[in-house]
């Protein structure tokens, strides 16, 4: 086996991040994503004036957002316009995964979604200290449209540890995968930017206001109740 084959990706630095990296990340934002987008996608991004390019193209940020499919980690990178390295489960870094190679190459790195290690800290101050973005979904596997539910909370922490600000992003009418079949029918799908929730917060108020963000901009039922709300129920 390679070195890349036993590596283990949950540790990553941050030489890693380097400039052909970010042009190859770039590259396939540019040429592959949006070209699937313009051919089978109607779909609209709202709210990117919420992170002037100026201050995203610095990174220093977290971008969150609501997991419906497969597709959300592009969708994403195109709300934010600018690279973004995802948390991704470990099972997709393994030789057997059919997206190993490309996932390792676009900057994701590994996390143990039960039990998270000491090196996914590590990583994430490493990256947020170069020009790229961190990206997270807190609901951790997909889940349907309605109620933002199962929502991991980790993410507030990890927000603290590396000092950046999480930017929400909603995935909102998303009507499907792509259709690969004459003629073609595009589906649907906006991608809404919302406002940077400062780290500063405590780690519930964090929380609340990604999913209130959210349910607003996806039109779901937010199931997370206001830090108040919680004492009240302790």
């Amino acid at each position: 086996m390679s070195k890349e084959e036993t590596r283990n990706f949950n540790r990553r630095f941050s030489k890693e991040y380097h400039w052909l990296r970010t042009l190859f990340y770039m590259s396939f934002l540019y040429i592959v994503v949006y070209g699937v987008y313009n051919i089978f996608y109607d779909y609209k991004v709202i709210g990117r004036k919420n992170i002037p390019a100026k201050v995203a193209k610095k990174g220093k940020y977290i971008y969150a957002g609501n997991h419906v499919s497969q597709f959300d980690p592009p969708m994403l990178a195109m709300a934010a316009n600018c690279p973004i390295a995802f948390m991704a489960k470990k099972e997709l870094f393994e030789p057997d995964s059919k997206v190993a190679w490309l996932v390792k190459r676009l900057g994701a790195f590994a996390v143990d979604r039960a039990k998270p290690e000491i090196a996914t800290f590590k990583t994430v101050k490493d990256i947020i200290n170069t020009t790229w973005s961190l990206g997270i979904f807190p609901q951790g596997g997909t889940r349907p449209y309605g109620k933002l539910e199962g929502i991991k909370k980790g993410f507030a922490e990890i927000a603290k540890v590396a000092k950046a600000d999480i930017v929400p992003v909603a995935i909102a009418e998303w009507s499907g995968y792509p259709i690969f079949k004459l003629p073609i029918k595009k589906q649907h799908v906006t991608i809404k930017v919302g406002t940077p929730i400062s780290y500063k917060l405590s780690a519930d108020e964090i929380i609340y206001q990604w999913a209130q963000q959210i349910s607003e901009m996806a039109g779901y039922e937010n199931c997370v109740p206001k830090p108040e709300e919680k004492l009240a129920m302790t």
